[in-house]
């Protein structure tokens, strides 16, 4: 009885997943120039948003951490890359390897991901993973790095834009509930700092609150709104699953 009942609770937030069809990949293929985040006119940064923004701290905030964060994961070498259908651009795949990553959702097993980086989104590929996780569970950095723009968009809602220490990759976190006291631009954070919660802003359907995950590796000079997009899922596969904290 108790599994039947499971299944009937998951089937709603498994079928409201295609409302997230609508939204633009973060990059176009790589031999149409420049790659986009979001709904961006191609050839300039987006000059304005679709909704408030935080204003910015004039005091150095730093991010909420997570309690007893567990330790980091031991990098994955390169060739040990994992066999998926695409592993998205290729430099970016095993720069991302080599990374020391959390898990972004806060009590979300490795086991609950799955590789939906190919999965159509209208007329583009989805080019993310969609982290399913209750309406405000906490969302932690990835990696070690520095918030390089928080952005409202029209399809991804509140966005977080982060850069890793080098500035070669960029993790993009969207459909945000809200983003975390004190977070701004240009802030240094480190993996497993709570910068947001899970939620279903912009174009994700309310029955299906989750977290659109997504990384591209920048060019130089490094741009918040460009690069060549990496699939998340081998290495988020190998990344370290942070303990549940209270929600939102």
């Amino acid at each position: 009885m108790t599994r039947a009942l499971l299944s009937l609770l998951l089937v709603p937030a498994v079928l409201a997943l295609p409302a997230c069809d609508r939204e633009p990949g973060i990059t176009t293929v790589k031999s149409a120039g420049p790659s986009l985040p979001d709904d961006t006119l191609r050839g300039a940064p987006p000059t304005a948003t679709l909704g408030a923004q935080p204003a910015a701290s004039a005091a150095s905030a730093s991010a909420q951490p997570v309690a007893a964060a567990p330790a980091a994961p031991e990098p994955v070498a390169a060739n040990d890359l994992p066999a998926v259908r695409d592993e998205g651009d290729a430099l970016g795949a095993r720069l991302l390897m080599q990374r020391m990553l959390f898990l972004p959702v806060a009590g979300v097993p490795r086991t609950a991901l799955s590789d939906n980086y190919l999965q159509g989104r209208g007329d583009h590929r989805h080019e993310a993973i969609d982290i399913l996780a209750p309406a405000g569970t906490p969302v932690v950095a990835a990696d070690d790095g520095r918030i390089a723009k928080l952005f409202t968009s029209k399809p991804g809602g509140l966005t977080v834009y982060q850069f890793d220490p080098q500035s070669q990759l960029a993790y993009y976190y969207a459909h945000l509930q809200g983003y975390a006291d004190g977070l701004h631009e240009g802030m240094d954070v480190r993996r497993g700092d709570v910068i947001g919660y899970v939620g279903s802003t912009g174009n994700a359907d309310a029955r299906s609150p989750h977290l659109h995950f997504a990384v591209f590796r920048l060019g130089t000079p490094p741009k918040w709104w460009q690069g060549e997009a990496v699939n998340p899922y081998p290495a988020l596969r190998g990344a370290q699953p942070v303990p549940p904290v209270a929600s939102r």
